[in-house]
């Protein structure tokens, strides 16, 4: 073919520097210690079996009123500080907040019978009064995101404690809305998939099969991670945030038989959430009790909890105070990023007490 081919121009010119330097770093990934994350200066507040009350100190006080952080049972917390400049606990006491988070710690087999009103009514309500009275605060703002907005959420609808405002984000209150395949969903509901005799056995739902779960709801994001690295393999930047994100997604936690069984039962079969039949001891769950000021955060690019999931708590609180956005990110990177950190400041700030 002649040298001067217009096809010629449709050749790709190979950047060498540019391969080498996306190859290093990807055998760099292979070989390198795993990150460090968790940078935010902290102090431990209370503790109670594998559970740690964590308080973050404001940079420069600026608000009275204090946030404190419900996460997923899940997945470990450590999302919301992945990283310096973007991590949301960094982010918000910079802004003048003092933060507290509940880390749930992760379970072994002798927790095998915690359920989610245990870890509501004898971990969750006791840290929450434990940070107010370390803050010196008569109210607090209570942050949930993923599973921990839904605990938070039925929390603050049985809730003795002065909750001011409640900021729930990639929240599933509705689960009828499924996200995973429709077979999931109607074995579940039918009862063709059961955990029981597994429960039973092992006590614990093991954290490879919590990551595979999340896999096929998931898929193709997981293999798409993948490609991602290799095409911006060159960008230092870009592999610190992904090794990050790649260290979290895979450092899933177990989750308790008993939690298991009330997320299956009473959860995804029943719906009792927004029917309001939900037993939380001997306390029904009615969300219309909700009447702290309410901020619902949902992601337009969510891949896990769909809008549908969320809404309905807007219906059902009987907050004065509502206020419901959808912003551009997906399930993780709204903390990922650490935009979360601005969006609660968005609407918080005026409604902290400001000093």
């Amino acid at each position: 073919m002649a040298a001067d081919s217009p096809l010629t121009d449709f050749i790709p010119t190979l950047d060498y520097d540019k391969e080498m330097k996306r190859w290093a770093n990807v055998i760099n990934i292979l070989s390198e210690p795993e990150p460090k994350i968790g940078h935010t200066p902290r102090n431990e507040i209370w503790r109670k079996n594998k559970s740690v009350l964590w308080h973050y100190p404001a940079k420069q006080k600026k608000f009275e009123i204090p946030l404190f952080f419900v996460y997923s049972l899940f997945n470990k917390p450590y999302i919301l500080d992945i990283a310096p400049k973007a991590s949301v606990i960094e982010g918000l006491t910079n802004m003048g907040y003092e933060v507290y988070l509940l880390d749930w710690g992760t379970p072994g087999y002798e927790d095998k019978k915690l359920g989610i009103d245990t870890y509501i009514e004898k971990y969750l309500r006791t840290a929450v009064k434990r940070a107010i009275r370390h803050s010196g605060a008569e109210e607090i703002t209570l942050i949930g995101y993923c599973l921990g907005g839904t605990i938070a959420s039925i929390y603050a609808s049985i809730a003795e404690e002065p909750i001011k405002n409640l900021i729930v984000a990639t929240v599933p209150i509705d689960f009828h809305p499924f996200m995973g395949p429709d077979k999931w969903a109607e074995g579940l509901r039918e009862g063709d998939i059961n955990f029981e005799r597994f429960i039973d056995t092992y006590g614990l739902i093991p954290p490879k099969m919590v990551e595979g779960m999340f896999r096929a709801i998931g898929a193709p994001i997981y293999f798409t991670n993948y490609t991602n690295l290799l095409h911006r393999a060159h960008d230092s930047k870009y592999v610190d945030k992904w090794r990050r994100m790649n260290k979290w997604t895979l450092d899933q936690v177990p989750f308790t038989g008993e939690a298991s069984r009330q997320l299956a039962s009473d959860l995804f079969k029943e719906n009792k959430l927004v029917k309001g039949e939900m037993m939380v001891g001997n306390k029904v769950v009615d969300l219309k009790n909700i009447k702290a000021n309410l901020y619902v955060v949902s992601g337009s690019r969510d891949n896990l909890i769909l809008e549908e999931q969320s809404k309905p708590i807007m219906d059902l609180a009987s907050s004065k105070d509502k206020t419901y956005i959808t912003v551009e990110a997906g399930h993780v990177s709204l903390a990922l990023t650490g935009l979360f950190a601005k969006i609660v400041h968005q609407w918080a700030s005026s409604r902290s007490n400001p000093l």
